[in-house]
């Protein structure tokens, strides 16, 4: 381990324990031996540092000791030398204006949260850099691809996107997290990466709608590719580089939350599919489907940019206009006919 590798390593913040942080703490803290991790529930930290496990949101998965749990946003910041930011990304805003005061500035960051503000539009680069001024712009790497959070909590092969704009910090990142049973691939295309892990899970309900409705594999794998389509699309549009989105962060996440028995949103879809209220499927569930509120903000983009995204507005609709699933697939079905590798904005 070389001395910036284990500077960085020495004490390493996990920011949310939902499933995703708490597969990320584990997987830090079995390489290095100690972590810290913030969690919003008192009974899950409390859970964490006795039982050693997070029975709400990682259930059958024991926990190294070396994790340590805290509520306190000024104690888990104090001296970190590593932030890993995994936060729903409804509240990442908010939780990141709590940790502001106690960070230490210049502190190195990993964002591994999916998703886009829906009030401002803003990706989660964009969030970071307005929350902690500009320091952060160069010293942000950001996490996306095909990870199951129990598939990497149990050890099992992952690999995934890392980028950053600072190549040498993204490096030093990319040997930090990885081991044998997890590797990183670097990219300087934030964008790019930040997108394909926001988009696929708006795909994956479509995909998942498909699955209840008894449509088929045929359907599903239209959707997925047609789907890869849209993202590349709008991600082009926005200056990302297209052939990010045939990478571990576009087409290799998309296919796992469209084709994964474990996706929350290909799960959330199949269930409309079946004919479950939304209200109903929701108020169910105490994880977050990160594709409905991308849903609403992929829908705007497309929108505001003159992007066409038949599918993610078919799945806005359905989600908060009504629409039923079955109307939503044969309105696709019946659009007009086009060239298959047309790439032009709206036409």
């Amino acid at each position: 381990m070389d001395d910036l590798t284990q500077k960085l390593s020495s004490e390493i913040g996990i920011l949310g324990g939902g499933a995703w942080g708490t597969a990320l703490a584990r997987h830090l803290c079995a390489i290095y031996g100690q972590a810290r991790i913030w969690v919003y529930e008192p009974d899950t930290a409390e859970a964490i540092n006795t039982t050693h496990t997070n029975p709400r949101f990682l259930p059958d998965v024991s926990l190294p000791k070396g994790l340590v749990a805290t509520t306190d946003l000024q104690a888990f910041a104090q001296g970190l030398s590593l932030l890993v930011i995994v936060t729903p990304s409804h509240v990442t805003r908010h939780v990141l204006a709590g940790i502001v005061p106690y960070l230490p500035k210049d502190t190195p960051m990993i964002c591994a949260t999916k998703g886009i503000e829906n009030d401002t539009l803003m990706t989660m680069s964009e969030l970071i850099d307005s929350t902690f001024g500009s320091w952060a712009h160069g010293r942000s790497c950001f996490l996306s691809g095909p990870s199951f959070a129990f598939d990497v909590a149990r050890g099992l092969a992952t690999s995934v996107s890392l980028a950053g704009y600072d190549r040498d910090l993204c490096q030093t990142l990319q040997r930090l997290i990885s081991n044998g049973d997890f590797r990183a691939y670097t990219t300087q295309d934030v964008l790019g990466v930040e997108l394909g892990g926001a988009l696929k899970n708006v795909i994956a309900i479509a995909a998942g709608a498909c699955v209840g409705l008894g449509l088929g594999d045929n359907a599903v794998a239209a959707i997925v590719t047609r789907g890869l389509a849209e993202m590349t699309r709008l991600c082009v549009k926005l200056g990302g580089e297209a052939l990010t989105m045939s990478g571990l962060s576009g087409l290799g996440d998309l296919a796992l939350t469209c084709y994964g028995s474990l996706s929350r949103n290909r799960t959330l879809g199949v269930e409309l599919g079946q004919g479950r209220d939304f209200d109903s499927i929701q108020n169910g569930r105490i994880t977050v489907a990160e594709g409905v509120k991308t849903a609403r903000s992929a829908y705007i983009l497309a929108q505001k940019y003159d992007v066409d995204m038949p599918i993610v507005t078919r799945v806005y609709q359905g989600l908060y206009e009504g629409k039923t699933p079955e109307r939503v697939v044969r309105e696709l079905m019946d659009r007009e006919l086009k060239h298959e590798l047309e790439f032009s904005i709206r036409h």
